[in-house]
């Protein structure tokens, strides 16, 4: 069934309070050529209340972001390249403002229960869409759609180069509680992106050290195959016992975490479904957050983009054949390798040689599950479902409603590939 999406309103909210007028710099993390993109939340909330007054809820919601873009002002500003000749980026602070939209769909909430038909069937849910976060567009844009069943969903992009998932959910979460008469601001947020530059010239590191930025070969058409086929979205629920049952299976003395496990084990299903040639080098890279593994540790508060990406690598033969424990030890030793020393050598790398990933062989997987959007109540109760207004090649672990230790595994993987893929996802076997 096809559904429609109509604006009903789309308005510029500044900030509700006199802001600094200044341009501040970006971090070289911040600035990094793989982060100039947005990150898109979509949240569906079921009301208790069968009827809830929209006026009253829209003004609130609008207020209250009047009032968090006070101490989170560069969010109402715009992102740009640096005017002075370095590198890097900056945000003009004028109070521009923030982009919020109102819409109304015929989606009702139980359609959102699973993954979606296609990768963007829920794209107008958040209409405002930016592809090019340095031509002047709102760095923050939240749209609230009323659903047909009385239900409605909150879809909110952030440039992801003003602030990482930790500091977009703590600002959500203010949102919420100013939203719901909270008055409480914890933590406070802090600026200070000359935490994430580099303290020295540049030093030409082992490459070895950071295999997330060492070009492989293509031995597969693997990136062709990804921009051409089309991508089949996924969504496949683990709950604790699953996840300890996987734990079972890595015949280890050493001591996996959830996470280690269960990114193997994706890892290693989305991998066989691919069937890849046995040489082909395979890679997971993930976020892994930084604020307590450099030193100093970054204040708490900062929002700015606080996470380097860990990698593991090992051949398509290595992975498919060996056990789960193989590919487990791979992810827990990319995780360790994560110090103050490998986070100075990234600043260092992508703000003097603007260093990028590459995508051969690659499935980027990325925690929501951690950051707190499962708590962000706008005045409708807790949301629901939480996810990406779009499922695609990235692999995201979210949050499961009222399952505390569930975790839902959102990834598109080529349609050739998908029901391979949900078969070895599902089952739990080494």
């Amino acid at each position: 069934m096809s559904s429609s999406v109509v604006v009903k309103e789309a308005v510029l909210i500044t900030p509700s309070e006199p802001t600094p007028i200044q341009v501040l710099p970006l971090s070289a993390l911040d600035s990094q050529l793989f982060l100039r993109f947005t990150i898109e939340y979509l949240l569906v909330y079921k009301p208790s209340r069968h009827v809830l007054d929209r006026l009253a809820t829209v003004n609130r919601i609008k207020a209250a972001l009047g009032r968090a873009l006070v101490p989170y002002y560069p969010l109402a500003g715009r992102v740009r390249d640096r005017t002075n000749g370095s590198s890097g980026l900056e945000v003009v602070c004028r109070a521009q403002g923030a982009a919020f939209i109102q819409a109304a769909s015929d989606l009702t909430s139980k359609e959102f229960e699973g993954a979606p038909r296609h990768n963007t069937q829920w794209r107008k849910l958040l209409s405002l869409q930016v592809d090019d976060v340095l031509k002047g567009a709102p760095p923050l844009v939240v749209q609230l759609t009323w659903l047909s069943d009385g239900s409605a969903t909150l879809g909110v992009g952030f440039n992801h180069c003003l602030c990482d998932g930790i500091g977009s959910a703590e600002f959500l979460n203010l949102l919420a509680e100013l939203a719901t008469g909270k008055q409480k601001l914890t933590p406070q947020p802090v600026w200070n992106r000359f935490l994430m530059d580099p303290k020295k010239p540049y030093e030409l590191y082992q490459q070895d050290n950071h295999p997330e930025f060492k070009k492989v070969p293509d031995l597969c058409g693997f990136v062709s195959r990804f921009s051409q086929e089309r991508l089949a979205p996924t969504s496949v629920t683990f709950n604790r016992r699953r996840v300890n049952e996987l734990k079972k299976l890595t015949y280890s003395q050493s001591s996996f975490t959830s996470f280690e496990v269960l990114s193997a084990h994706i890892w290693k299903s989305w991998a066989t479904s691919l069937n890849l040639p046995p040489n082909q080098t395979v890679k997971l890279l993930f976020t892994v957050n930084i604020r307590n593994r450099v030193k100093p540790s970054l204040p708490s508060g900062y929002y700015g983009n606080g996470f380097v990406l860990g990698c593991a690598q090992a051949s398509a033969r290595d992975l498919v054949e060996k056990g789960l424990g193989y590919a487990s030890g791979l992810v827990k030793r990319a995780k360790e390798r994560v110090d103050d020393e490998y986070v100075r050598e990234v600043m260092e790398s992508v703000s003097w040689s603007g260093t990028s990933p590459d995508s051969v062989g690659v499935l980027i997987m990325s925690q929501w599950s951690r950051l707190g959007l499962e708590k962000v109540d706008i005045g409708m109760g807790r949301p629901v479902e939480v996810g990406p207004v779009c499922c695609d090649r990235y692999c995201i672990l979210l949050p499961v409603y009222d399952q505390k230790d569930s975790v839902k595994v959102n990834v598109a993987v080529p349609a050739t590939a998908v029901d391979k893929y949900l078969y070895l996802l599902k089952t739990i076997a080494t």
